[in-house]
């Protein structure tokens, strides 16, 4: 596994078993039914905040009776300041769109490098709001808009302005304030590329720095409702009750721009998953479970069945899969209650046991196990980037390759491509907006536009292309005559490095369902409460149960998995 430098020299070796084979995990049916962990991003993001002792302050607040305006939250992260640049307007009801092509939002972001000064709020303000059609700076990290959740929104901030607490059941259901429609980083129109952050202190990791600005923003919702609240009525105002707060994650609307991704970075994807996999062998190799960690799993299931409880979306195939893992995760707890991890080697045990159930209840077992052993896993998250961009080995031999593909990517070869079920999909970006998308290839035009995600339609015609040729002609001769291979040839050699580089399904295919690839990713980044809105983009929560501004020094800062909502003591 190819990774970012370690960054603690005191490298101790654990007992593992095996991993889990990339034929088992890198199908598109369990990586669709990943569960957010505590290797997530933004569960290691704030466990370095909290670490680092950081502070939030709030240097800048600029608004108008009804909460339009801008603020400022800065904080100082390994030795360097950043600031959440936040702008709140009025949107008309005729605007309001989830959708990518939108062009005003509820409120607006940049993550700035450094305390701005009033000419680069200014700046800022002039940009910002624009989004795409801004103009940014190097010091503009990352950007980022939100909408309201219109009807929670004003609820809240009439109910706080009465005197009460909103109503726990619509707080419940929605789960958010506002939902991000987008959060781009990595240079993305304009703003900083990664190379500037890239050394820094804690920011080295994948998608740290995204999720840093959507916490800083979660944080802003709560400051604007209340904000809002007082200004209707100051005399019987009364603020967010805590239990409240910590349910209030950050929506988020999530769509096909985000599948190709998992296609795109092989590399780094393989890292992640490395990393999920020997966190789940370390697990696994534990002989003894102590009392103390039984405890501790027992308090976690409970947790978690009441998460389940409150899981409930409109889309009919999730809600099947929810109500089935409510019933294994019942026979689960029945389990551990009657001691089954005082055996030896209970983990592995269990891990094998859980192949009767879901797919979604494997992978919530998985997620529950790394959960209960954060000093033995926590470092693992430092392995997680990568710099390494794949590289073609021209000297290779056919015979070599051949070798590869029979012995990786044999799944390739027996799909019939001379089928319609089997290449009726193709990947494209439209002009409108420059996001992937997927069209039909049979009834729409534009297959040749078609993005290279056909990853095992390729390999299976460079091995036809290959069949007959001499076994010791190389890649570099090959490749003179048959440039269009290069491509697949070069993924097919990363994988023999980085095993766990490819999705073992076919990507063209009728049964390619993308909510799968978003569910895998969006679980890296730590959200829940997947919400499929069709196959092909979900919602989610971020940041639901996690910790506040002023709570990252408390002991309990880190235990927020499959958080619930407390009722009201």
């Amino acid at each position: 596994m190819t990774t970012a430098p370690m960054r603690d020299a005191s490298y101790v070796k654990h007992p593992q078993v095996a991993l889990r084979p990339p034929q088992e995990v890198m199908r598109l049916k369990r990586m669709g039914s990943f569960f957010p962990t505590r290797l997530s991003f933004v569960r290691s993001m704030l466990r370095c905040l909290a670490a680092d002792n950081v502070e939030v302050t709030r240097p800048v607040w600029e608004m108008d009776s009804e909460g339009y305006g801008r603020a400022v939250y800065s904080l100082s992260l390994g030795g360097h300041v950043y600031s959440l640049v936040a702008f709140s307007k009025r949107l008309e009801p005729t605007q309001r769109t989830d959708r990518v092509i939108a062009e005003a939002w509820d409120s607006s972001y940049v993550l700035y490098d450094g305390i701005p000064s009033t000419e680069e709020l200014d700046r800022l303000q002039a940009n910002t709001p624009l989004q795409e059609a801004g103009r940014f700076q190097a010091t503009d990290l990352v950007l980022s808009r939100a909408n309201k959740s219109v009807r929670l929104f004003a609820h809240v901030a009439e109910r706080l302005s009465q005197g009460l607490q909103p109503d726990e059941d619509m707080i419940a259901s929605i789960g958010y304030l506002m939902r991000t429609t987008a959060v781009y980083g990595n240079g993305k129109f304009g703003i900083a590329d990664r190379t500037r952050i890239l050394n820094r202190p804690m920011l080295a990791d994948p998608f740290r720095i995204e999720m840093l600005t959507v916490w800083l923003i979660r944080g802003f919702t709560h400051d604007l409702v209340e904000y809002v609240a007082e200004q209707k009525n100051p005399d019987n105002f009364v603020p967010l009750e805590k239990r409240f707060k910590h349910y209030l994650g950050i929506g988020n609307s999530t769509g096909l721009g985000m599948a190709p991704f998992l296609v795109s970075h092989p590399i780094l994807i393989n890292n992640w998953m490395m990393v999920r996999e020997t966190a789940l062998a370390r697990v696994r190799a534990i002989e003894e479970v102590d009392t103390h960690t039984v405890k501790e799993v027992n308090r976690l299931l409970s947790r978690a069945s009441k998460h389940l409880e409150q899981w409930n979306v409109p889309d009919n195939l999730q809600m099947e899969r929810i109500v089935t893992l409510r019933i294994e995760v019942a026979a689960l707890r029945i389990m551990i209650e009657n001691d089954f991890l005082l055996q030896a080697f209970a983990w592995n045990k269990l891990i094998e046991h859980s192949k009767k159930w879901s797919t979604e209840c494997q992978e919530f077992i998985v997620s529950l196990a790394l959960e209960a052993y954060g000093e033995l896993i926590d470092g693992l998250t430092s392995c997680m980037g990568s710099v390494v961009l794949p590289r073609l080995e021209p000297a290779m031999t056919l015979g070599e390759l051949h070798t590869l593909i029979k012995s990786n990517f044999d799944w390739t070869l027996d799909i019939d491509f001379e089928s319609e079920a089997a290449s009726k999909q193709f990947w494209y970006v439209s002009e409108e907006k420059l996001e992937p998308r997927l069209g039909n290839r049979f009834e729409e035009a534009g297959a040749e536009l078609e993005l290279p995600l056909d990853i095992a339609r390729q390999v299976q015609y460079l091995e036809k292309a290959i069949a007959s040729l001499p076994k010791d002609q190389t890649l570099a001769i090959f490749l003179i005559h048959h440039p269009e291979y290069r491509h697949v040839i070069r993924r097919i050699q990363t994988n023999q490095h980085h095993p766990y580089s490819e999705i073992q399904d076919n990507l063209i295919g009728q049964d390619c369902l993308p909510i799968d690839m978003l569910r895998c990713k969006l679980s890296f980044f730590g959200a829940a409460k997947f919400d499929p809105k069709s196959d092909r983009w979900t919602r989610i929560n971020l940041y639901q149960g996690a910790p506040l501004f002023d709570e990252l020094q408390n002991n309990g800062a880190d235990d927020w998995w499959l958080p619930v909502l407390e009722s009201a003591s």
